[in-house]
């Protein structure tokens, strides 16, 4: 006699593999006033890029023992603070001025698909995966950053109170930062703002946080990898942002969008924004079936990863214009 088994599909997650690079190589991130300049200041931003881009790439090439490294290219544009234009007439001058540096555009992205992605509220995915990292001695009387929406990389400075009777006043103290190397560099992140109405404004570090978990192929709601890229097949684009997909995939033999390692090269106004991304990356708990997934792939192919997420991160940055 044969026993049927049955069990709860629940029980038995999977979480979605994603094909992956060596190097997710981006070419930009630029705002809406970069935009507004014209095709001008595209012109100088990839001439600025080009060199750093081939540097970046000649590493990948020497991480890979001499052998020939997958190398896909992206560029972010941020049409979640601001929209601006139309995707009919941006996308065109982007890659046409991209093009002229010699410089090819794989996948591009829109900024407000790291928040909302089809119906998945994907930085509110991110957002339940923050475990704080407590600094040594505190005591719990921070509130945590699902109540405030701030994240710190080690201990603020204690909120100053009037004294009790026979009490002396607790004098002030510095913050610190939990992995100071002799001196604290201490950074306190705004990761969301809520209007009177309770609408969510996510910050531009938090999305950049997203951003780069899906570079690193480990963005996962429920098993599910998001942000994954759709083939352009329009003649032209739309004339409307959310017509545009979250991720586009501009050529067709490109290299897989996510990577073992990210490499951005960005003006110099971006490296506040990406000091705070290490900061919530440090403290963001990846789905552990991708993290598993990606070392098994890198160690395979001799491409060892580092443990921590954040340093699998690189950046280039050139002096504003």
């Amino acid at each position: 006699m044969t026993e049927s088994v049955f069990s709860e599909t629940a029980a038995e997650p999977r979480t979605q593999s994603v094909p992956l690079a060596h190097l997710s190589l981006e070419l930009g991130h630029l705002y809406m006033e970069d935009f507004e300049a014209g095709p001008e200041r595209l012109r100088a931003h990839f001439a600025e890029v080009r060199p750093w881009a081939e540097a970046a790439r000649a590493a990948a090439t020497a991480r890979a023992g001499g052998k020939r490294p997958r190398i896909s290219t992206c560029f972010l544009i941020d049409d979640y603070f601001t929209r601006f234009s139309t995707p009919a007439e941006v996308v065109p001058m982007l890659l046409a001025e991209a093009e002229r540096a010699g410089l090819g555009v794989d996948y591009l992205a829109r900024e407000s698909g790291c928040a909302v992605t089809g119906k998945v509220p994907v930085a509110e995915a991110v957002a339940a995966r923050i475990v704080e990292s407590p600094p040594p001695g505190s005591y719990g009387l921070r509130p945590p950053a699902a109540q405030t929406g701030w994240l710190a990389n080690g201990e603020r400075s204690p909120v100053a109170r009037a004294p009790q009777a026979m009490k002396r006043a607790v004098p002030w103290q510095p913050p610190h930062e939990t992995a100071a190397r002799r001196h604290s560099i201490f950074l306190d992140v705004e990761l969301w703002s809520d209007d009177a109405d309770g609408l969510r404004t996510w910050s531009c570090p938090f999305l950049a946080a997203v951003w780069q978990l899906a570079r690193l192929g480990l963005l996962r709601n429920e098993g599910e990898a998001l942000l994954a890229p759709q083939p352009h097949t329009a003649a032209g684009f739309p004339d409307k942002w959310d017509e545009l997909p979250s991720l586009l995939r501009l050529n067709d033999r490109a290299a897989p969008f996510s990577a073992y390692r990210t490499c951005s090269v960005l003006p110099t106004r971006f490296l506040p924004v990406e000091h705070a991304v290490r900061v919530i990356l440090d403290q963001i708990e990846a789905d552990p079936a991708a993290l598993e997934q990606v070392t098994d792939r890198s160690g395979r192919e001799g491409m060892t990863v580092p443990p921590s997420v954040a340093d699998r991160i690189s950046y280039v940055y050139y002096a504003g214009h």
